[in-house]
């Protein structure tokens, strides 16, 4: 088994206009994302070096742009286009574990938030 190691962003903020509502496409909210990269330990940890690991602050612009471009209906549907993009944008990752968190998801009743987790395993 190849050691890995494990990159967490957690509780990143973007507003964006997602779901399957108008008046969430027209008004807009808060979402926020955990991501969570299992990464081949490779070089990186020996040598120091930020271009042989999973540079984060890339990683956060990256996930930016998915989760403020264009309207998907399916904080599912996001969460898998983030995953793959993050494991296609660093081969060395091996899994990325998804969370979208909507807490202002139009429900009839109180609650803190509505959340998804996907986890998208790269192919060998």
């Amino acid at each position: 088994m190849t050691p890995t190691y494990t990159i967490t962003l957690k509780n990143c903020a973007f507003f964006a206009r997602h779901g399957v509502h108008d008046e969430e496409e027209f008004l807009g909210q808060r979402f926020f994302v955990d991501a969570e990269l299992v990464v081949e330990q490779g070089s990186a940890l020996r040598e120091d070096r930020i271009e042989d690991t999973v540079h984060y602050g890339i990683a956060f612009a990256e996930i930016e742009k998915i989760i403020t471009g264009r309207r998907r209906y399916l904080i599912e549907a996001l969460a898998l286009e983030i995953a793959e993009m993050l494991c296609a944008r660093w081969p060395q990752i091996h899994r990325a574990k998804i969370s979208i968190r909507k807490p202002n998801a139009p429900v009839p009743g109180v609650l803190d938030y509505v959340a998804v987790t996907v986890e998208h395993v790269a192919k060998p």
